[in-house]
């Protein structure tokens, strides 16, 4: 394993905040797909995989980025919740609250969201998420994958619309940061899991909200203004034709719109 994520160091503090066992592996093709297929054999919740390479990782409708070795920290976590499948499209919000707090605590970054849970630093991506349901025995699973632009120079940076924490002025270490998420994953993930509302912790992270968006879907574009989030986390834009609301697996793109883009 590299110097670049301290094993021994995010195995302690993961194990502190009640997450294990850690798996750290050198590179894989997913630690998405690697916690499923442990869910798939019989793991318990609480174990998370983590990488400082991932080879072929996986975003919504399954776009696919690679990143180079020791630049980047994919971090994925099995759960087993309590809670209705109908509920569980918050899970990649409060993973995107987790990472704000987490970046937050570990690097002092200004980190906000992007609804639904893109991690923006002054408006350009350092975190993306991706969580999936996976069927397996015994309780159903869930896995909730973090993918962590921690040193990416310029050179390194897949898209223009992307940053890092080194670009962003930060030198944290990986491990503390990934620690820092599971810190904070660790209670958002037990508040939701009991039941608790998280629509105003949601709302005071997300800067998306008060904006004017131009909505892509299938077939065609919405504009309004981003009202709020319902109780299943949807998107509540308000159009012209009234209020409308917005499942994050039916948006294609959400990009500002032109007569509020500030």
């Amino acid at each position: 394993m590299s110097e670049f994520l301290d094993a021994v160091e995010l195995r302690a503090r993961a194990a502190r905040a009640g997450w294990g066992p850690v798996r750290v592996v050198s590179a894989t093709d997913s630690t998405n797909a690697d916690a499923a297929a442990a869910a798939r054999a019989g793991a318990q919740a609480g174990l998370v995989v983590a990488s400082p390479h991932q080879r072929a990782g996986r975003g919504r409708f399954d776009r696919v980025w690679t990143t180079p070795p020791d630049t980047c920290v994919a971090l994925s976590v099995l759960v087993r919740p309590r809670r209705p499948l109908a509920a569980w499209g918050w899970l990649s919000l409060l993973a995107g609250m987790a990472v704000v707090d987490g970046l937050r605590a570990a690097s002092g970054v200004p980190a906000v969201l992007k609804w639904p849970n893109d991690v923006l630093i002054g408006g350009r991506k350092v975190c993306g998420i991706l969580s999936e349901a996976v069927a397996a025995p015994g309780a159903p699973a869930a896995v909730l994958g973090m993918g962590l632009n921690i040193a990416l120079r310029d050179e390194d940076l897949p898209v223009p619309t992307a940053t890092s924490l080194l670009l962003e002025g930060s030198t944290a270490p990986a491990a503390e940061v990934a620690a820092a998420i599971l810190d904070a994953l660790a209670g958002w993930y037990a508040r939701w899991d009991a039941g608790e509302p998280l629509g105003d912790a949601y709302r005071d992270r997300c800067d998306t909200l008060g904006r004017a968006v131009r909505v892509l879907v299938p077939g065609g574009q919405v504009e309004g203004t981003a009202s709020g989030v319902d109780a299943d986390g949807a998107l509540l834009v308000s159009t012209a034709a009234g209020q409308r609301a917005f499942a994050a697996g039916d948006v294609v793109h959400l990009r500002p719109a032109e007569r509020g883009e500030r």
